[in-house]
């Protein structure tokens, strides 16, 4: 019987979560090691190189350590969820005049939900997973909190994670830093790992080409989309584009035209196959309307309230009230923020503590 009970660890095969397990490991829990499959990469584009989670090297870098050490690990597919809940939703965000984080919704909706699943099928009362994030009890709700190196933070993507699922979480990572990390995989015997990169790219593109993704995906609605209209802020024409999902607010390379002064994406409309060019203060904005929110630090948010809001991953947060306005969540910034993308996520923070989250929604109420 192990010392402190039985953990389901989630191990891409990366140095995070394999630090992870052999924390775990160290500390006396029994480890049962999970390796998800969630997408295959013999489709991946020829001549690529990959550098996506969870490939062949990775899931084998995983069992391998895990072997080493003397705890189970499995392989789960994941395949067929995975597709259906985030590569369709990636494709209909595009297809929206959106621009997805597919993470949010793996994290939430596919990796939780599947570890769960397995941790009580193998009784085990906790999972953990190798997120730069910390979670903990109080007044009776669980609560996520940026995790110590605020340059690899990742409380940001976990805003839409349950109550019930946050009450069985573990990140032990929540209190190192990274280099941390990569020394305790060296002095563990395993240098490869210590010195194993990081991956930014979505695991379903490894090459980093989203725009040949959705080509691939749906040839026949991007034929049709072709000889789209770029227009100004005033209406006037500019050009032509290839398709309104190729492009991202705020977006400013990679246009394909030339107007002798830097333009930005300041807004897509789908209904038209137009994108919007403007100048770089044409993307500010000092309000902006939350859709589908989830709560962590508070049950319901049931008047107005201070927070600092984050628009993107990267982004240092701005200070704002939040307030409900129908169904949504409105957040009126305290000073202006740019490139406000319909379909990124918005998390809410007191301090270092998530209060929630959602996804920012276009100014006039979704379809």
């Amino acid at each position: 019987m192990s010392k402190h009970g039985r953990v389901l660890v989630a191990m891409s095969g990366g140095v995070d979560s394999s630090v992870t397990a052999l924390m775990l490991h160290e500390q006396g829990y029994e480890v049962i090691g999970v390796t998800m499959k969630t997408w295959d990469y013999a489709t991946a584009k020829p001549g690529k190189r990959i550098t996506g989670c969870c490939d062949l090297d990775s899931i084998n870098d995983a069992r391998d350590m895990a072997v080493s050490r003397g705890f189970h690990h499995m392989i789960i597919d994941l395949r067929e969820e995975f597709g259906g809940a985030i590569i369709g939703n990636f494709t209909r965000e595009y297809m929206a005049g959106r621009t997805p984080n597919p993470c949010v919704l793996c994290n939430t909706f596919i990796k939780w939900e599947a570890l769960l699943k397995r941790a009580n099928m193998l009784d085990c009362e906790l999972i953990a997973t190798g997120h730069y994030a910390n979670v903990r009890e109080e007044n009776g709700r669980y609560v996520v909190s940026k995790g110590a190196d605020h340059d690899k933070d990742q409380s940001y993507v976990l805003w839409g994670l349950e109550q019930q699922n946050l009450a069985r979480t573990r990140f032990p990572l929540g209190g190192f830093k990274k280099t941390e990390i990569r020394e305790m995989a060296l002095k563990s015997g395993f240098p490869n790992l210590a010195k194993k990169s990081d991956s930014y790219e979505i695991c379903f593109i490894p090459d980093n080409d989203y725009r040949g993704f959705l080509k691939r995906k749906d040839p026949e609605a991007f034929e049709k989309l072709a000889h789209g209209k770029f227009v100004g802020t005033d209406g006037a024409a500019l050009g032509e584009h290839d398709g309104y999902p190729f492009f991202t607010i705020g977006q400013r390379k990679g246009l394909g035209i030339a107007l002798g002064a830097p333009m930005y994406v300041t807004e897509i409309n789908p209904e038209t196959n137009t994108v919007v060019l403007g100048r770089k203060e044409d993307l500010d904005k000092q309000t902006a309307w939350i859709r589908d929110p989830k709560f962590q630090k508070i049950a319901a948010l049931d008047t107005e309230l201070e927070a600092v809001t984050k628009v993107r991953y990267k982004d240092q947060g701005t200070p704002s009230t939040i307030s409900m306005d129908g169904d949504r969540v409105r957040v009126d910034f305290h000073a202006k923020v740019a490139a406000i993308a319909p379909g990124q996520s918005a998390v809410f923070y007191d301090g270092d503590d998530v209060i929630g989250g959602g996804f920012i929604d276009r100014e006039k109420s979704s379809t």
